[in-house]
């Protein structure tokens, strides 16, 4: 059964023709503007049956069915909503204990918490690189102590948390497995995603610790650890947002997100799990960005792909298995620091085209998020988007509305294609990590990067109070200041745990752990036990990189 026809209807095709030569070619275009896709797919004036040829159970399907183009579960929203998540973190656990309560009270569904770089790069806030940084982008987690302060009343066995963190994934992990028993649910009870997506780190956002290898198996030690001991949880959040926020085009941004997940599949079956028995808590994380159909293409290509790779290609045999479900953000990096208030207006759009491509979570940018950490009325605010789109525009009323759209099915083949043409060219270059260390990746976002920068700046491509519309006048909003006291607070309370715990338990833990580093087994429970200790993060990164030693890129010019 075909959704549109698969060989060119001559009547139509006269008819289309008889309409560009008669009508549309005597009214002139716009000059000068760009008509593609920001991928630089080129766009048709019109879209009819004759433009994409696709076959309905062959390519769409239904709802909650293989290959799950219109969407994972069979009732989506008109059975459950996304989750409403807004990105929160800044200063101590206390502050960000703080926010999260506000967050829950008004409305929001689930956590997602943003840690600050020294955290991210695993060291602690009173190493001497940390200085100035602490609690800056996110909230600073030394050890189990904060953790236990970061969720204070908060009951993990209902909220669902979404932690941002790479690196230093598997302690950060610990740490919340260790609060969730001091509150008395089982880690089996536990709900949430980790980030965990290494691979990307290498490719876009430069926050690495350790060279690729040992990094890859620290990530299958957590798979493996969670499909045995907490099976509701997330171990990766496979991440496409990094790529594109570092300039990736939505092309990119699809192919080189599941090359990720492809490699992340290979490693653990190499391993020797079961694909079925890990495959279905992979998870994604995805960017919404401001070209509304080539965004919403790119979840129904990505969807599409995952379910046919995870079941032909890998095996999968639990439908489970083939199902990707995924994170949205709106675009950080669309949003501009002139005339701010319009932010609100594209993440708006881009929230649309999220819930339009079927996402099962989603957090909006706030308005002031190109000038500093979100206040809490853009909170409110970027909170308050979702729930319009949900309550009263009647996007939710019906599975994938835009589906048999000439235009979008074509795209989204297009997609899908552009992504195998990336595969293809990965492969040829030995797998995933060998061509993070050619650089192919790097290569090709800064490639993306340049072309669209030079269609803003050729004004080809228009952003309002940037290249057209601007104003002279500086437009002021009121902005979170993060205290520089709170760094002196966290680092006394770093110092001060040390100076209380049990530094025989905590030195034999450390001993434990890199033990197991330089051996081959699975490293969690370890590291739990260290957690339990209170041996802080930044000391577990550093024995791990004592065993492991660093990595550094070689630069892209």
């Amino acid at each position: 059964m075909a959704l549109m026809a698969t060989t060119e209807d001559p009547r139509l095709a006269s008819a289309t023709e008889e309409w560009r030569r008669g009508l549309y070619d005597a009214a002139p275009e716009r000059d000068g503007e760009l008509f593609s896709t920001i991928s630089g797919l080129s766009n048709e004036p019109l879209y009819t049956p004759d433009s994409a040829e696709v076959d309905y159970e062959r390519d769409l399907g239904y709802p909650g069915v293989y290959p799950f183009t219109r969407g994972v579960y069979p009732s989506m929203y008109r059975g459950r909503l996304w989750t409403m998540r807004q990105f929160a973190g800044f200063g101590t656990a206390e502050e960000t204990n703080e926010r999260f309560r506000y967050l829950l009270e008004h409305g929001q569904t689930g956590l997602s918490t943003a840690f600050d770089m020294p955290t991210l790069m695993g060291y602690d806030s009173d190493h001497a690189r940390s200085r100035g940084e602490v609690g800056r982008e996110g909230v600073a987690i030394d050890s189990l102590a904060d953790m236990e302060t970061l969720f204070d009343g908060i009951p993990l066995g209902t909220v669902s948390t979404s932690m941002t963190i790479n690196a230093p994934a598997a302690m950060l992990l610990a740490f919340y497995a260790c609060v969730g028993e001091q509150q008395g649910v089982s880690r089996a009870g536990l709900r949430g995603t980790i980030q965990t997506d290494i691979l990307k780190e290498y490719i876009a956002q430069k926050e690495w610790i350790f060279p690729p290898e040992p990094s890859m198996r620290l990530v299958v030690d957590m798979v493996e650890f969670c499909a045995r001991e907490m099976p509701k949880w997330h171990p990766i959040s496979i991440s496409g947002y990094h790529i594109r926020e570092a300039g990736s085009n939505a092309v990119q941004e699809l192919a080189f997100t599941l090359a990720d997940g492809f490699a992340y599949v290979e490693a653990c079956i190499e391993r020797g799990l079961d694909v079925d028995d890990f495959a279905p808590r992979l998870s994604f994380f995805f960017n919404a960005h401001l070209d509304f159909f080539e965004e919403i293409a790119k979840y129904r290509a990505a969807r599409r792909i995952w379910a046919r790779e995870l079941r032909e290609t890998y095996g999968a045999r639990n439908p489970r298995s083939w199902l990707m479900r995924f994170h949205t953000q709106t675009a950080g990096v669309s949003l501009t620091a002139q005339q701010p208030e319009v932010n609100i207006v594209r993440t708006a759009i881009e929230a649309l085209a999220a819930v339009l491509g079927g996402t099962q979570s989603l957090h909006t940018n706030s308005f002031d998020e190109a000038l500093a950490l979100p206040t809490e009325n853009a909170v409110r605010l970027a909170l308050r988007t979702q729930q319009v789109i949900a309550h009263e525009t009647g996007v939710v009323n019906t599975i994938d509305p835009l589906g048999g759209s000439y235009y979008l099915e074509d795209l989204t083949n297009r997609m899908e294609a552009g992504a195998y043409e990336y595969f293809k060219r990965i492969r040829e270059l030995g797998g995933v990590v060998p061509a993070i260390k050619e650089n192919f990746f790097q290569r090709e976002i800064a490639e993306a990067s340049f072309r669209y920068q030079s269609e803003v700046e050729a004004r080809q491509r228009i952003v309002v109070g940037v290249n057209r519309y601007e104003l002279d006048e500086h437009t002021g909003v009121d902005l979170l200041r993060i205290d520089p006291a709170l760094e002196r607070k966290q680092i006394e309370r770093v110092q001060a745990l040390r100076g209380r715990r049990d530094a025989a338990a905590a030195e034999a833990a450390l001993a434990r752990l890199k033990q197991g580093a330089a051996g081959d087994t699975n490293l969690m429970p370890l590291i739990v036990d260290a957690a339990k200790a209170y041996v802080t993060m930044g000391e577990m990164c550093d024995a791990l990189r004592e065993v492991w030693g660093t990595w550094r890129e070689t630069p892209v010019f």
